[in-house]
């Protein structure tokens, strides 16, 4: 079946009441967690903080109770502040309800032709370059705010931004700044203190009561957006549909985040769960949660990647969680959201600063631009076109480019010449012992093929107690081949198994050892011939 949600699944099979109690006490936990972030998130966006809550009451419920992963949390997220202010700055909230709506027929669409499988071809350097850029400019929106100048209005441009900013320095607030670093050190600091108490809720809890019982003078939320609305309300849409044309590219726009942000997510939590999701029914899942979301006051929503593993972290294993998590964001947005209007903007900021950080993933920018000149290519090309022009084009350039030096790549190889590494010494597998599987990667691990034979590899790794893997034919791996595999390794070495490589050239070896990988298998596993790699297995097995 196409679409089959994982709750309706799970309720077939049964869920323990200690799971339930499990799931209901990680679902407050995440609810405390996305509060703050939901308010950051739409502020950022340059809609009412309301709007962040609603997306998170109404996509979030919808998501967990439609999606086709077990413990996918669904809201606002940073990647969406670029792309939310630049449509309500051209097309007013009007706009914005249209694109998210067509975004969400998008995403039904990319469900219903199976397209869950589109991950695989984007690269991970295009992936670490959009993301990296992003965060750069949502911290470039947050400097306002965090030093508490007095600007009228902020271009959307990045560099006539930083223009502003220089030109506006005589009006720093050095109260505002004061509490926007307060934020920062309660935000990161307080994991030392509590893993299960985020941070953040801590430092609005403390800033807006310094705030209230000293009266700093500083801006909050009420200042820019008046009183917080404590009630959720239906609302159609007025579609002009002579004018639907103009909201094409921006509903494409985030559709493509949506889903790529959305697949990542449900993919680092089956990491952590040893589990599978459903890529088209997530995908369609998102899409009815971006048609239904909008016309309650929401804003464009996706799977949010830090909110899942704090979930899975927490003891959440099933849907539920994302539901009792929606459910505790509505009764504190019924009930307490005239406290929350108190919020400083420079607390706000501070947060955002810290989400802008954390999504820079800089350890992994710095070690991809370690790695071999194509992928290199690819990051920064993403990467200065998200800052400087438009996350769309740096997508589409990304992927082009990828493309190009793919081909490139294969053409200069066939120009050269391969040659496998080992040969056939051995081809009677009939004195194989039944522990010892073989499983044979032939041609290049890239962006392309990297999550198939990352999947192959942990299926057939769970069923033995030793795999050797044989790579001769393999003439590189790229930064994407490099993660699915490691991640692959990792996962099979958890459930026991010893992974043995053999036919390793020089070109792979080095990527091995760059991104770990020779490090977690050891050395002695690494063989350059398939006969030493089988003398090998067979000592591991006699253990």
């Amino acid at each position: 079946m196409l679409f089959k949600p994982k709750f309706f699944s799970l309720l077939k099979t049964g869920i323990s009441p200690a799971q339930i109690r499990s799931d209901t006490l990680s679902g407050i936990v995440v609810g405390i967690v996305a509060l703050p972030l939901a308010i950051a998130f739409a502020v950022a966006s340059g809609v009412s903080p309301e709007k962040g809550l609603i997306t998170a009451v109404v996509a979030g419920f919808l998501i967990s109770f439609l999606g086709g992963s077990r413990v996918q949390i669904g809201g606002p997220t940073g990647a969406f502040i670029v792309i939310v202010y630049g449509i309500v700055e051209q097309y007013g909230l009007g706009g914005l309800m249209v694109s998210t709506i067509m975004a969400g027929f998008i995403l039904i669409l990319f469900g219903l032709l199976r397209l869950g499988s589109l991950l695989r071809f984007f690269p991970h350097p295009l992936i670490v370059g959009f993301t990296s850029g992003i965060a750069v400019v949502i911290f470039s929106t947050q400097i306002k705010d965090a030093l508490g100048m007095e600007i009228d209005k902020v271009p959307s441009g990045f560099i006539e931004k930083w223009e502003v900013y220089a030109g506006h320095l005589g009006t720093i607030n050095y109260t505002a700044l004061a509490l926007t670093l307060l934020t920062i050190m309660i935000t990161v600091g307080f994991r030392r203190i509590s893993g299960k108490i985020p941070g953040s809720f801590v430092a609005i809890l403390i800033v807006t009561g310094l705030v209230q019982a000293f009266g700093l003078p500083v801006t909050d939320i009420r200042t820019f957006f008046g009183e917080i609305a404590g009630s959720v309300q239906f609302e159609m849409p007025a579609i002009n549909f002579g004018e639907i044309r103009q909201y094409i590219g921006p509903a494409v726009t985030i559709a493509l985040l949506g889903g790529i942000e959305s697949l990542l997510s449900a993919v680092v939590a089956d990491g952590m769960i040893s589990g599978n999701h459903r890529s088209n029914t997530e995908l369609i899942a998102q899409g009815i949660a971006n048609i239904v979301t909008p016309l309650f006051g929401g804003i464009p929503a996706t799977g949010a990647i830090a909110r899942t593993v704090v979930n899975v972290k927490t003891g959440g294993r099933t849907p539920v969680a994302g539901i009792v998590h929606a459910i505790t964001l509505l009764l504190i947005m019924l009930f307490f959201g005239k406290w929350a209007q108190m919020i400083p903007m420079a607390c706000l900021a501070g947060i955002l600063i810290v989400v802008a950080y954390n999504m820079s993933e800089w350890r992994l920018f710095r070690s991809i631009l370690k790695g071999s000149f194509f992928d290199i290519a690819v990051l920064l090309t993403t990467f200065f076109l998200t800052v400087l022009v438009d996350l769309t084009v740096a997508i589409e350039v990304g992927i082009v480019l990828s493309a190009l030096l793919f081909m490139k790549r294969m053409a200069d190889l066939g120009k050269d010449g391969f040659k496998a590494v080992d040969s056939d010494l051995l081809t009677d597998y009939s004195d194989l012992p039944p522990s010892v599987s073989i499983y044979e990667i032939s041609g290049p691990f890239f962006f392309a093929s990297a999550k198939q034979y990352g999947e192959v590899i942990k299926e057939t790794g769970f069923k033995s107690k030793v795999l050797i893997i044989r790579m001769r034919y393999v003439p590189f791996m790229d930064s994407t081949g490099a993660r699915n595999l490691k991640e692959a390794i990792g996962m099979v070495r958890k459930a026991g198994t010893t992974v043995v490589l053999s036919g390793v050239n020089e070109n792979v070896r080095s990527e091995l050892e760059e991104y770990g990988i020779a490090k977690l298998i050891g050395n002695e596993n690494i063989l350059s011939v398939f006969e030493l790699a089988l003398v090998r297995a067979k000592e591991i097995a006699a253990r």
